[in-house]
């Protein structure tokens, strides 16, 4: 976990430093319009969606994220400290979009790579931490921004945002290589595991889910695109990738986080140091909001309440002039990222087997999620004036798309846990199908029971709601 967390603080870090960067001279120096600037923004997550589900395959796959996401941290940080020497506009869309090729294989991967390690009991608590590093980069980022803005600008002859790319993208480098020798694989695959502590490990989540967390046997190919075909024939993957979709959507806005901090009135130094306690106070209360999601089993409602909370926040922003209400907003708007934690975790629960599966619907549903992050950055005009009315107001209708998307996910896993529950309390043998008697056999054979044994085992499961 202190891994993951440290490397999303720096993927935010090195994604975010755009925004900060147009504080510091960039638009300046470059010579880009608004229409630019905002297209070097949006690239980014182009090349990011095009890579997801190819490389969350490959992971599953592969089996070995130490040596896979380590790369690939470490090719983030290259290029991001090579986005400090480009002088034009063509050039820093090139490298936007490298950069979103590069970083594609980290968020959805880390996502599947939790869940290859802990129970649905456990993950809305662990991915609200790793979340959190996001959070942090929100605040820390900024800090470093603020600091580098005072102290660096015009060092060597560089600009302020040339630095900043040079030192966040370092750091990231050195991350990188270090992750590729200390980060624990999936515990099929670590070798540090003792076969009994593999053994736990594999377990645990098999009594969960009724079912061994493993992909069935033959070729390895043709299990990554049959669980590709599992991911894209459930319809619970749509929904959840709409529900995605509107509450990154929604929380576009901290892309333009500090240019909403700058419209309070105070200098490009206080404005980036004004972002910090917004996200701050949510990395506090995301852990605890998603602790209690897991302590309650309960998905649904800790979804749901942030909807009205940020609907408020953007309304205040909008119609407000003074500096305490729309400071006060921005802590509001912030409610939505204590949605993502739930819902990263709500995909595991209703998505939960086999392990290719859950990889190819982990990807698809980010890569259509941040999809959203395409288009949001257009709504922002600079004639909107400091409220930015069609943007927040956007990211209200786009809140309450994704909470009727909860809402639907709700009742339909709700039918099939009294499906499932029918199909127990019925006298007599149901008649499995091939595809179901194939998935015990699986089971059967990784546990070493017979096939009645494994069908036992299913005896109990529920979606969590």
């Amino acid at each position: 976990m202190p891994l993951v967390i440290l490397v999303y603080l720096m993927n935010y870090i090195d994604r975010n430093n755009y925004a900060a960067a147009k504080l510091q001279g960039l638009t300046e120096d470059l010579h880009l319009d608004g229409q630019q600037y905002q297209t070097g923004l949006s690239i980014l997550f182009v090349a990011y969606i095009l890579m997801q589900v190819p490389s969350n395959l490959l992971l599953n796959y592969m089996g070995r994220p130490s040596l896979y996401l380590g790369f690939f941290v470490a090719a983030w940080g290259l290029v991001s400290a090579c986005t400090s020497q480009v002088t034009s506009y063509g050039g820093m869309v090139a490298c936007r979009f490298i950069l979103g090729l590069v970083e594609a294989p980290f968020f959805a991967g880390v996502l599947f790579y939790l869940s290859k390690w802990y129970t649905r009991s456990e993950l809305a608590f662990r991915m609200s931490i790793f979340y959190s590093g996001s959070l942090i980069s929100g605040a820390f980022g900024n800090l470093i921004a603020a600091g580098i803005l005072n102290g660096l600008a015009g060092k060597r002859g560089m600009g302020a945002w040339q630095w900043l790319y040079i030192i966040e993208g370092s750091i990231t480098c050195f991350i990188g290589v270090v992750i590729c020798f200390i980060l624990p694989d999936f515990p099929d695959t670590w070798g540090l595991l003792s076969p009994e502590m593999r053994a736990v490990a594999t377990r645990r989540l098999a009594i969960e889910a009724a079912e061994a967390d493993v992909d069935e046997e033959g070729s390895a190919g043709m299990s990554q695109l049959k669980g590709l075909k599992m991911a894209m024939t459930d319809p619970k993957t749509y929904v959840f990738a709409f529900a995605y979709m509107c509450i990154a959507g929604g929380g576009s806005f901290q892309y333009f986080f500090p240019t909403l901090a700058e419209t309070l009135g105070y200098n490009k130094t206080i404005s980036l140091l004004l972002v910090a306690p917004p996200y701050v106070f949510m990395v506090f209360y995301s852990v605890f909001h998603s602790w209690l999601s897991d302590k309650l089993g309960v998905r649904f409602w800790f979804f749901l309440y942030p909807v009205p909370i940020t609907i408020v926040g953007f309304i205040i922003f909008m119609t407000t002039d003074s500096f305490g209400p729309r400071y006060f907003s921005l802590f509001l708007m912030n409610f939505t990222f204590a949605q993502n934690g739930t819902l990263y975790s709500w995909i595991a629960n209703a998505l939960p087997r086999p392990p290719a599966k859950r990889a190819a619907a982990y990807a698809f549903i980010n890569s259509i999620g941040n999809s959203a992050t395409i288009w949001t950055p257009y709504t922002y005009f600079d004639s909107q004036g400091s409220h930015y009315p069609v943007a927040l107001g956007i990211c209200i209708a786009l809140q309450v798309l994704g909470g009727l998307s909860g809402v639907f996910m709700y009742f339909n896993l709700r039918m099939l846990n009294k499906r499932q529950e029918r199909l127990e309390n019925e006298s007599g043998e149901v008649q499995l199908t091939e595809k179901e008697l194939r998935r015990l056999q699986v089971t059967a054979d990784y546990e070493g029971i017979d096939i009645a044994a494994a069908r036992r085992l299913q005896k109990g499961f529920r979606y969590m709601l």
